[in-house]
């Protein structure tokens, strides 16, 4: 079983996002709830997500040097974008 994560797509390069997952967390010696976040490079072979898309990413075997996600759907994407297409 493959993680899935959904997260939000911060910069693109050809066939490669940079998508950051927010989380929320308990710090662990004052409890106060602290907000963190994830960065994962994401293979995206077809160029189908935009900066500002949140997509959904799998585990996939090493792509290259960081890369150990693939794209799996978009989402959702911004209004603004919508409009402009």
């Amino acid at each position: 079983m493959k993680r899935r994560l959904i997260g939000t797509v911060k910069s693109q390069l050809p066939s490669t996002l940079r998508v950051e997952i927010d989380r929320r967390m308990k710090h662990g010696k004052y409890g106060k709830i602290i907000r963190g976040r994830t960065v994962c490079h994401v293979h995206d072979g077809g160029n189908e997500a935009r900066p500002g898309d949140v997509v959904e990413i799998e585990e996939a075997p090493p792509a290259s040097k960081l890369k150990r996600w693939a794209l799996v759907r978009v989402v959702t994407r911004p209004v603004a974008a919508e409009a402009a297409e």
